[in-house]
């Protein structure tokens, strides 16, 4: 079997945050956003915060998705705040997303990647971040005008003052050790979450 070497020189601290803890104390009030979740963690963890509420977009197997899904609503909504919130994995498979992303520069559009550096929903294996790619600095070489990275507990409080300011687009990166997301019973139905958000977009009951 081929062995993956680990990028030398990385200086990345060994992840320390519980993700269970972690997300809600950098997201305390989701509802200020409109939510677009990345596959699996990322997903749960935000339905999880907001009982399934409908302004959360869970995606249910669309991986590599979220960001770009989250920068439409951003560029349609001018005028109400958007979350992307997504995983290592995921977003490893759709790195241009953040290229694309910094050129619109939506200032209402915040991109939050939760890094556990495995993929977890098919084995945990190491993802490329668990084997030293750091998706922080290709945030920042993309051009994202801010860029956050959370490896303590002490960091939260800054990072959640950026992802609630009035403007500016931001990428957090919120480093965490292995282990399970919050989960909820959530509705995988497409249609139905569809028809919901796009209610809670539009402001409609």
């Amino acid at each position: 079997m081929a062995q993956h070497k680990r990028i030398q020189n990385s200086n990345q601290p060994t992840p320390v945050l519980d993700r269970q803890q972690a997300v809600p104390a950098l997201i305390p009030n989701p509802t200020d956003f409109l939510v677009v979740g990345g596959l699996a963690g990322a997903a749960q963890e935000l339905c999880a915060l907001t009982n399934d509420g409908p302004n959360v977009y869970g995606l249910g197997g669309a991986m590599g998705a979220a960001t770009t899904m989250g920068l439409g609503p951003a560029l349609a909504q001018p005028h109400r705040r958007v979350l992307a919130i997504t995983g290592d994995g995921e977003l490893l498979m759709s790195l241009g997303s953040l290229a694309t992303c910094a050129v619109l520069n939506p200032p209402n559009l915040r991109i939050v990647c939760v890094d556990n550096g495995h993929y977890g929903e098919t084995g945990n294996q190491d993802s490329h971040t668990g084997l030293g790619v750091q998706l922080d600095k290709i945030a920042a070489g993309s051009g994202i005008p801010t860029v956050f990275t959370i490896n303590t507990e002490a960091e939260i409080p800054e990072a959640r003052k950026i992802l609630n300011a009035e403007t500016g687009l931001c990428f957090i990166l919120l480093r965490v050790k292995e282990g399970s997301a919050l989960k909820v019973n959530r509705s995988l139905d497409p249609a139905f979450t569809r028809n919901r958000f796009r209610m809670a977009l539009l402001g409609r009951p």
